[in-house]
């Protein structure tokens, strides 16, 4: 039971890194020169097939994007296939994976609160933190705990400070629509299938009209409604569209979150002078 709870203890520190890890890799591939290109939307139509006994069987959306090939500077039609609904007019970003010719829609998204490098040392820290709890090492990990408070908070102070900064603007959004996704089967185990929710908005945004699917998300089907009202956040900038805004809570959350890593360093250091 010892050895178990002492493994248990790695299990923080190992998703998150993994978790991490992950993002690096996908934040390394979004910004390999190339890999990006701005597209419109010129056509999208709702794809639905059925099998014999009435159950569907294909479910998507057949766009058609126009963009200019970086290589050649011609301008391209192609068709993709996606998820959710796309508004004709609408500016899209495509992603090109390194060794393919086929691009493929980047859904909007708001950047992490956490970066990416900062979530994978995050996850090494916690690591250490569970060796040296376990070899019983209480200084190391009482350093390791320290840095992970201290950058955490200070990671989220930075974040607020930023979104304040883009001067970001309400925009009203309507829930469309509420895509449905899958994330287990029932199996002898488990009981019911598991879905996640993700709400359709549909908002105006630089004159035109614009439909995206969220990243808030939750586990219960009743969570978002079609035809309720959603505020979005609109980068004057960039004319990016975000989810999130610069929320005082967030602020106070990080602040108090970074003074106790830096307390708890401080202790660290009055036990060893």
């Amino acid at each position: 039971m010892e050895n178990f709870s002492q493994l248990f203890l790695y299990i923080p520190g190992i998703i998150i890194f993994l978790v991490g890890s992950g993002r690096v890799r996908e934040y390394l591939r979004l910004r390999r020169p190339g890999a990006k290109r701005g597209a419109q939307v010129q056509r999208c139509n709702h794809v639905q097939k059925k099998d014999k006994n009435g159950r569907i069987t294909y479910d998507y959306y057949d766009v058609t994007v126009e963009y200019t090939d970086p290589a050649t500077h011609h301008k391209e039609r192609r068709a993709v296939k996606s998820p959710v609904e796309y508004a004709p007019g609408q500016s899209v970003s495509l992603y090109v994976e390194k060794g393919s010719s086929e691009p493929v829609l980047a859904e909007s998204r708001d950047e992490s609160m956490f970066n990416p490098w900062v979530t994978m040392a995050g996850g090494a820290l916690l690591i250490l933190l569970a060796l040296f709890e376990n070899q019983g090492k209480e200084v190391p990990a009482m350093s390791c705990l320290s840095l992970v408070l201290a950058g955490a908070g200070i990671a989220m102070v930075w974040n607020y400070i930023k979104l304040k900064k883009l001067g970001l603007q309400e925009v009203d959004a309507e829930i469309m629509d509420v895509f449905k996704r899958q994330i287990s089967k029932e199996t002898k185990i488990l009981r019911g299938s598991k879905f996640t929710y993700y709400p359709i908005v549909r908002f105006n945004a630089g004159g035109k009209e614009n439909i995206r699917r969220c990243a808030v998300n939750s586990s219960r089907e009743d969570s978002f409604k079609i035809g309720e009202k959603m505020k979005l956040y609109l980068d004057p900038a960039s004319g990016n569209v975000l989810e999130k805004h610069a929320s005082p809570v967030v602020l106070i959350a990080g602040i108090l979150i970074a003074v106790s890593g830096i307390l708890a360093g401080a202790s660290i250091l009055s036990v060893i002078l």
